[in-house]
């Protein structure tokens, strides 16, 4: 059964999504070369808990810290470590926090220094599909409206998406009903009715979509080591249309 909120809870999850997005701008404003993806690790931790909110990945599935760094062939949820970021790097930044009882999600994608136009192409495609798939969260759209807009979008810029690693439904708790492909066709899948809250997340690759377990045991990485990005936003299902909750 997919959760509908109540618009008293959305608010609360719009004040998480606030939080939350506070946090991801102070983290960009911190990435650096020579900064170990640790150290971005332990400033969210401090941020998410100044803040009155929770980390919502420690500990989730055994993983061992608050924030998803994942670096250049990393797609998703790569542990912290020591590696350092260097010139050239891409780097995801993926966080969720609990607060008042409801999760938020979010994750960004940004170069380190300069990166090859192809690479930029890639962050900017990804970044776009998130858009593009946003605009699709109305009541009486299907959920294949949204995997096909991120497919289309993502494609058509010359890259490949993720099949399987997909968005998900959040509320009072972190992975809810239903998922979220990044590749679909339109008018297939759940009908979106207002009050449902959705965190989309397209990913995109330079290479081949197959994916592999990254060595630390938690992420994901592309298994012919080409590079990845990813975004995300927790969005509300309105009568009016999208409300994104995380910005």
């Amino acid at each position: 059964m997919i959760s509908i909120k109540t618009p008293e809870e959305i608010e609360v999850m719009a004040q998480a999504g606030q939080i939350l997005a506070k946090i991801i701008r102070q983290l960009k404003a911190k990435v650096e070369p020579g900064l170990t993806t640790e150290e971005l690790d332990k400033l969210a931790e401090e941020l998410i808990l100044k803040s009155g909110a929770k980390p919502a990945f420690k500990g989730y599935r055994g993983f061992p810290a608050s924030l998803c760094v994942s670096l250049n062939e990393q797609i998703v949820h790569a542990a912290p470590s020591k590696r350092e970021l260097k010139e050239g790097d891409i780097l995801s930044l993926d966080l969720g926090i609990i607060y008042q009882g409801f999760y938020s999600d979010m994750a960004v994608t940004l170069s380190i220094g300069s990166v090859s136009p192809e690479t930029l192409k890639l962050i900017q495609a990804t970044k776009k599909a998130l858009r593009k798939a946003i605009a699709r969260v109305k009541p009486g759209k299907a959920i294949g409206d949204i995997s096909f807009a991120i497919q289309k979008h993502i494609e058509a810029d010359g890259f490949q998406v993720v099949r399987q690693l997909c968005g998900h439904g959040i509320g009072r708790q972190l992975h809810e009903r239903p998922d979220i492909p990044n590749s679909g066709q339109r008018h297939k899948g759940e009908i979106l009715k207002t009050g449902m809250v959705l965190a989309l997340e397209p990913m995109a690759v330079i290479g081949q979509p197959k994916i592999k377990k990254a060595q630390d045991g938690f992420g994901y990485q592309t298994a012919d080591n080409s590079l990845s990005a990813h975004f995300e936003h927790t969005v509300a299902v309105t009568e009016k249309g999208p409300r994104i909750l995380t910005e």
